[in-house]
């Protein structure tokens, strides 16, 4: 039914028709391959700079913690500060005050102070709320001066 050649032609347009085929497809493969070694290496690259960025994040957050206990620090040094020299302003205003009473500069030195003391957030000792004044007073207690003060009262 067939003869001789005719089949060796079919074989011979087969085997071309499947080397090409073949070939594409080593060809897809290689580029494939090709494509997977690139992207491999850009995950490695990738893997480096994740570790890279963590460490920078700790490094980074290390040195956020070490600036705020350095920021503390400084600010309660700062406080002694400021408590020290308002210290050493009153002891210097009760010193002036005590042996100059009428001197303007030292009237004007005691306001500063009490501005300092008020900056500082210090009440005047005379503002302060004596506990054992009120539960045992020592005089008579002025109902309507102390309404008064508070503004629960108007003066008449």
């Amino acid at each position: 039914m067939y003869s001789k050649h005719t089949v060796e032609k079919l074989v011979s347009r087969l085997r071309e028709e499947y080397s090409a085929v073949l070939k594409k497809q080593q060809e897809a493969a290689a580029a494939i391959k090709e494509e997977n070694r690139v992207l491999r290496a850009r995950v490695s690259e990738l893997e480096a700079e994740r570790g890279n960025v963590a460490q920078a994040l700790i490094g980074a957050s290390r040195e956020g913690e070490e600036l705020r206990r350095e920021g503390a620090r400084e600010a309660e040094n700062s406080t002694r500060e400021l408590a020290l020299l308002l210290s050493k302003c009153r002891l210097l205003c009760d010193t002036l005050s005590a042996k100059y009473p009428d001197a303007e500069d030292v009237k004007n030195f005691s306001a500063f102070v009490s501005t300092l003391r008020g900056a500082a957030g210090e009440e005047d000792e005379e503002d302060t709320l004596d506990m054992d004044e009120v539960l045992a007073p020592s005089k008579p207690l002025d109902l309507e001066k102390l309404c008064k003060d508070l503004g629960l009262m108007e003066d008449e």
